[in-house]
């Protein structure tokens, strides 16, 4: 069959693509290996709750979301701008007073870092609202924790704060992530709202989804090779096209093109329990700061939005991450379960395990010198190109980005073709 464009992958970077691409007029085909869009931002539906592939947040502040989505159809639903934080067997709040004034006095009384500490998290986000995207991936080079260190943090804040809360954002336990990363995704925050669709985080690539032709996407449909102008599926079928694009996640991109260097990623762990009554009522993050067990953070995801569960049940989200990744799962929930009945108390016996969700590859490892250069989304040679959050930052924006540009380049080039 021939095309003009093959997009191989339907998660968030192909499918950015297919509606650059649409928008200048020209319609690509994409091929997805799984029976829905989405690629790692999927939304299931079990036993009439909503579970994410894996714990997911949106920040509304993101520049390519603000391009590519409709934020009033998501239906946005956003948790309080702060945390609860298990530190030293008692739990401390840390909020954004400029955005929530009742979380000033317990946020300076919490036992999380000194008042300095607390005081520079705001010259942090005043220093982060004025830097270009451009100024911040042309800055060094180097890892979060040394990055934290030199703008004067003390090492109690980066043990009891930034290590806890970094850790479910990146999934990154010692706080190796490129600053850059770290930087962006903070302005980010600082910027906008951590939120999650109404309906799931799979109504984000099911947006996408329904501005392309009903034709447009190809599921159920894996990949074995691709080459200049060609894709091979795994049935023997070859789509030839003008030009491929590869818009795979890492270790998938690196199979289909062995030129490319391994692509390492971080795993993560979601523990989906049910439960009659919330355990408390408040659309907020939980974290473990006193690193005495497997669970990394938690979320009642229907005090964020209730249609993540029933009426008259709660939906709870337990994030864990390497190396209690690897644990059998019997071993595993029963630590958790010890875990949480010492923060909060028996009613945890009562709650029902929905699934146990094991990611292995849930971001690219974003150690330096992952960014530099910031951006690896290119044409690779003639006819074949590459996309997706691993060719920018490991984000819902680099995958957005991703996407966006690797079109851009193939409107410029097919122009040049035609012309010629």
């Amino acid at each position: 069959m021939q095309q003009d464009i093959v997009i191989v992958g339907a998660g968030l970077s192909g499918l950015a693509c297919a509606r650059t691409l649409q928008q200048a007029g020209v319609m690509p085909r994409l091929v997805e290996a799984q029976p829905q869009v989405g690629g790692r931002v999927q939304t299931d539906v079990v036993e009439g709750f909503l579970l994410d592939r894996g714990f997911q947040i949106y920040l509304s502040a993101y520049p390519e979301g603000k391009n590519f989505l409709d934020y009033a159809a998501l239906d946005l639903r956003a948790f309080h701008p702060g945390a609860l934080i298990r530190h030293h067997k008692q739990w401390a709040r840390i909020g954004d007073p400029l955005r929530a004034p009742a979380d000033l006095l317990p946020t300076l009384r919490a036992k999380i870092g000194s008042w300095e500490d607390k005081l520079r998290i705001l010259r942090l986000r005043q220093f982060l609202a004025g830097c270009s995207r451009k100024q911040i991936y042309a800055s060094e080079e180097m890892t979060t924790a040394l990055w934290l260190q030199r703008f004067g943090f003390s090492n109690a804040m980066l043990e009891d704060f930034f290590r806890p809360f970094l850790r479910g954002v990146f999934f990154d336990p010692e706080l190796v992530t490129s600053a850059r990363q770290f930087q962006f995704v903070f302005q980010q925050f600082g910027a906008g709202r951590a939120m999650v669709p109404a309906q799931g985080m799979g109504q984000i690539a099911q947006q996408l989804q329904r501005l392309l032709p009903a034709d447009a996407v190809r599921l159920a449909s894996p990949v074995e090779a691709v080459s200049p102008g060609e894709v091979l599926l795994a049935t023997g079928e070859r789509l030839r096209a003008k030009a491929v694009v590869v818009a795979t996640e890492g270790p998938a991109a690196a199979r289909l093109l062995p030129q490319l260097p391994p692509r390492q990623g971080r795993a993560s762990r979601t523990l989906w329990f049910t439960c009659v009554a919330p355990p408390f009522k408040a659309p907020i993050l939980v974290l473990n700061g006193d690193e005495d067990g497997p669970v990394n953070n938690l979320a009642v995801m229907s005090n964020v939005s209730p249609a993540y569960a029933p009426s008259g049940s709660a939906l709870v989200a337990v994030v864990v991450l390497a190396p209690w990744t690897e644990m059998p799962l019997p071993q595993l929930e029963h630590k958790v379960r010890q875990q949480l009945l010492s923060w909060y108390g028996e009613q945890v016996q009562a709650w029902h395990l929905l699934q146990d969700q094991v990611i292995p590859y849930s971001l690219p490892d974003q150690q330096p010198p992952f960014l530099d250069p910031p951006s690896r989304t290119r044409r690779l040679e003639k006819g074949l190109y590459l996309c997706g959050d691993h060719c920018e930052n490991g984000s819902i924006d680099g995958a957005l980005r991703s996407g966006r540009l690797v079109a851009e380049q193939l409107l410029r080039d097919l122009r040049i073709t035609q012309v010629g």
